[in-house]
């Protein structure tokens, strides 16, 4: 699920080839064909396709750019020159050239996609690839290790008692809760990404779910027969008739990821899910009747 403040539909538009992510090459990520003209982005964000014709011989402002010939889909886009007034000198938007050289073109997207493109003087019109910002974070996101969380109770050689509190809890570490980050480039543009988790969703086997914003926390002798203070459970019935005589459930950490384009003023967030299975024993109190 991704989450951006509505100012930052202004996305940026390169008119550079792709140029591989420098950190980031897992799975998701990196650039998946860029032998042609058309550049495809590895990574799904919902919106339409990231890539469109990069050839000189590109329609007008204003063309469709799946009608110049690309060889997969592309995203629809309206290309307006910017001339009242034209960005100043040195704006990033000229890629390090000047009015002399060209023009500054906003283009806006079907998709929502939108940004400023430089087009040198004597092209037809705007002929570069758009890179979304959010699709660079994702590329990011997919470099980094996000692993489930690592429980630590219930434990599998644990027997636990109906109608005891059971108390819940993982154990942090960098991999299972964060903080984690990694940065991708494209296009001279860089986006860094930082990962947390901020819930663990317990799935406890019988029926019923707990949502605990933190790590839990470790269950000590001195606490006796107390409810858990941030992660807890409690089982009415024995797990007898459970498949191997215990509940099977299923912790599942979300990792929120934060993200910024510095050079863009833009930012925003994305989550990811990892789950991790555990067993509980449940059984009942026996009762010896000594008379």
């Amino acid at each position: 699920m991704l989450s951006r403040p509505a100012t930052a539909a202004a996305a940026v538009v390169l008119a550079v080839a792709l140029a591989p992510a420098a950190h980031a090459d897992g799975p998701g990520g990196g650039v998946c064909d860029n032998s042609g003209v058309l550049v495809t982005i590895c990574a799904a964000d919902g919106g339409g396709s990231s890539g469109s014709s990069g050839s000189s011989g590109s329609g007008p402002a204003g063309a469709d750019p799946a009608s110049t010939g690309s060889s997969k889909p592309t995203d629809k886009c309206s290309y307006t020159l910017v001339d009242d007034p034209p960005p100043p000198a040195g704006h990033q938007a000229w890629k390090g050239h000047t009015p002399d050289d060209g023009a500054v073109y906003k283009v806006q997207c079907d998709s929502g996609r939108g940004g400023v493109v430089f087009v040198p003087t004597g092209e037809a019109g705007p002929a570069a690839p758009t890179i979304d910002p959010e699709t660079v974070a994702r590329r990011a996101a997919a470099s980094m290790r996000l692993d489930g969380p690592r429980v630590a109770s219930p434990r599998a050689a644990g027997t636990y008692v109906i109608g005891m509190p059971m108390w819940m809890w993982v154990t942090p570490s960098p991999s299972t809760s964060g903080p984690v980050s990694a940065s991708a480039t494209a296009g001279g543009v860089t986006v860094t990404a930082t990962a947390r988790v901020t819930s663990v969703r317990w799935a406890m086997g019988d029926g019923t779910t707990v949502t605990c914003r933190g790590p839990g926390t470790p269950y000590k002798k001195s606490r006796e027969v107390t409810e858990s203070p941030d992660c807890g459970h409690l089982y009415e019935q024995p797990s007898y008739e459970e498949p191997g005589s215990r509940y099977k459930g299923t912790a599942t950490s979300t990792w929120t990821i934060t993200w910024t384009a510095p050079a863009l003023g833009d930012g925003g967030t994305l989550t990811e899910t990892r789950a991790t299975p555990f067993t509980a024993d449940i059984r009942e109190v026996q009762v010896v009747n000594t008379n």
